[in-house]
């Protein structure tokens, strides 16, 4: 038993799953940017990205599954050589009424995706995009020198096709802090940035998402490299909330690589930790009744969706 399962078990907490509501794919680890806080490991040299295959078979397991958001998620989405297809075929499913693109927001700036922005707004996608900051010394030592320059005429487009003004056309961004902490207020942050967007951009959005650094991957080499990796894990560990426990990601989530195998949630995936006993498990062998049975699989970077006002893929949970 793991240091996570043992606190729970001393809590008298159980963490089960429920019916399944959620799909996310992540489509491989090629992205335009190399991030300090990535868990993916993601670059602009990586090669490892889903194939035509796999996503027709992902997508035939999918068409008749009552599962009504997708999360698409990478490295950057719309970097793979199949988006147009895969978000095709996506609306094409009735029981699919949302599709979550986790953008890098400056793909849209990039020579050669200029298509990006209003393909995004043709097929009405909810655009969920990093934004560490309002302030470009925390964004650009976060995520690379002149990458606050670019996001803000990212915005600044998808605003222009109605993305942040138009019901249809939801624009949330996602905050990382850009040190070894806890994420802040979620509503004190979402009006700050509202404020200051607004005020020296002319930018609007519809939501933020504060999100806990995961102590793995990219960003856990930057914590050793710096010393902190043993204390930011006693911050999370220390700030364990309960009350967290029953929104986590993982309960109604499944979570499937660019290969096609499921996993509990993305951080399990990039560490490897397979659902269930460990087989090489493919989505389009998956039953989803038996699915909701099997136990989800848990380590001590867990403690990093539970700490504070714990964190999921919309944010904060409590």
């Amino acid at each position: 038993m793991n240091s996570f399962d043992a606190l729970l078990a001393d809590r008298g907490m159980a963490l089960t799953r429920k019916s399944p509501e959620i799909l996310q794919i992540n489509v491989g680890k090629l992205c335009n940017l190399t991030c300090v806080h990535c868990h993916v490991n993601a670059g602009p040299r990586r090669r490892e990205i889903i194939t035509r295959e796999t996503l027709d078979r992902i997508l035939d397991w999918l068409r008749d599954k009552p599962i009504g958001t997708v999360d698409l998620t990478g490295g950057t989405p719309e970097m793979i050589p199949d988006f147009r297809y895969l978000i095709g075929e996506l609306r094409s499913m009735p029981q699919v009424h949302t599709i979550m693109d986790r953008l890098n927001a400056t793909i849209v700036n990039e020579a050669g995706f200029e298509w990006v922005a209003p393909f995004l707004a043709e097929h009405r996608l909810t655009l969920v995009a990093s934004m560490p900051c309002y302030s470009p010394e925390n964004v650009n030592e976060q995520r690379g020198d002149g990458v606050f320059e670019s996001s803000i005429q990212a915005f600044q487009k998808l605003n222009a096709l109605g993305y942040g003004t138009q019901e249809e056309l939801p624009l949330h961004f996602v905050y990382n802090p850009n040190g070894a902490f806890l994420p802040g207020d979620q509503e004190g942050l979402r009006a700050d940035y509202k404020r200051e967007m607004k005020k020296h951009f002319d930018i609007q959005f519809n939501d933020l998402y504060t999100i806990t650094n995961m102590p793995i991957a990219r960003y856990a080499g930057y914590l050793k490299l710096n010393n902190q990796l043993q204390e930011y894990m006693d911050l999370l560990i220390e700030n364990f909330n309960p009350a967290s426990v029953d929104g986590l990601m993982c309960r109604d989530t499944v979570s499937v690589g660019w290969r096609g195998e499921v996993y509990d949630c993305d951080f399990n995936q990039q560490l490897g930790i397979r659902t269930g006993s460990g087989a090489d498990l493919r989505v389009w062998d998956l039953d989803l009744e038996d699915f909701t049975k099997q136990p989800i699989l848990t380590g001590k970077h867990c403690f990093g969706c539970t700490a504070g006002a714990g964190s999921s893929c919309t944010g904060a949970l409590v």
